[in-house]
């Protein structure tokens, strides 16, 4: 097994935002404490073989799931990834197939950064995962935080629920230089400076799934007016319709 670490003093400093999914009423934060860097270099550990990247693959995949994300702005159509993050795919398609998202908001919106939806209450400190407690997260150096990826948000390690986020963040927000030293494999580099994403997140969210259609729709969403203390309170609301499996 082959360990690289995720040092990503200088990547957190690109961004002053975290996601946050509080499941149990606890304030959400928009500030990256000790911990969240912390947790952001943990070791990840990957076998020697190259990574496959199946989020950059054409299509969806024998052992992937795909699913309709239909919001009042139009419909976005993602691949979920059950070989890598089972627990967040079986939470997700069982809290889609019992309506959970039906008529939820995305309450927080941060153009070039991410849209985050997912929670019944509207307010970021809610919702409750399918298993009726957290679950664990579930790491791996194939799944990366390039834009258009599905991952859970979190309050801290291990607390994941019903809340997810998708990644907004283009190419243009990173440099080439931003991962000197970070122990990052040069071809996932490579992917993050060609697609773009959230490279600080790796390690410290569960990816899941990717969109595979309807970017445009995620674009119009994280372009919305939005206000409030941290101006990611959408000024109209935006809302999930419903999340359907396709055959």
């Amino acid at each position: 097994m082959k360990k690289y670490t995720r040092s990503l003093s200088v990547l957190l400093a690109a961004s002053a935002l975290t996601i946050a999914g509080c499941q149990n009423g606890d304030e959400e934060t928009a500030n990256h404490t000790e911990a969240d860097t912390n947790q952001a270099e943990e070791a990840v550990e990957d076998n020697e073989e190259s990574l496959s990247y199946p989020q950059l693959k054409d299509g969806v995949g024998e052992d992937e799931v795909e699913v309709v994300m239909e919001t009042n702005m139009g419909d976005i159509h993602l691949k979920l990834f059950p070989e890598y993050a089972p627990l967040a795919v079986e939470n997700f398609i069982t809290l889609s197939e019992e309506g959970y998202y039906e008529d939820v908001i995305f309450h927080r919106i941060i153009e070039n950064f991410m849209i985050q939806g997912g929670d019944p209450t509207g307010t970021g400190m809610g919702g409750e995962s399918a298993f009726g407690e957290s679950f664990e997260d579930e790491f791996t150096a194939e799944l990366a935080h390039f834009r258009g990826a599905l991952s859970m948000a979190n309050s801290g390690p291990n607390t994941n629920g019903s809340q997810f986020f998708i990644v907004h963040a283009g190419p243009e927000e990173l440099m080439a230089e931003m991962f000197e030293g970070s122990g990052f494999p040069e071809e996932t580099v490579e992917h993050y400076l060609e697609y773009g994403g959230t490279p600080h997140l790796d390690g410290g969210h569960t990816v899941f799934g990717h969109v595979i259609d309807g970017m445009d729709v995620v674009d119009a969403i994280a372009t919305v007016d939005t206000e409030g203390p941290n101006n990611s309170t959408p000024v109209e609301d935006v809302y999930i319709e419903s999340v359907r499996v396709l055959d």
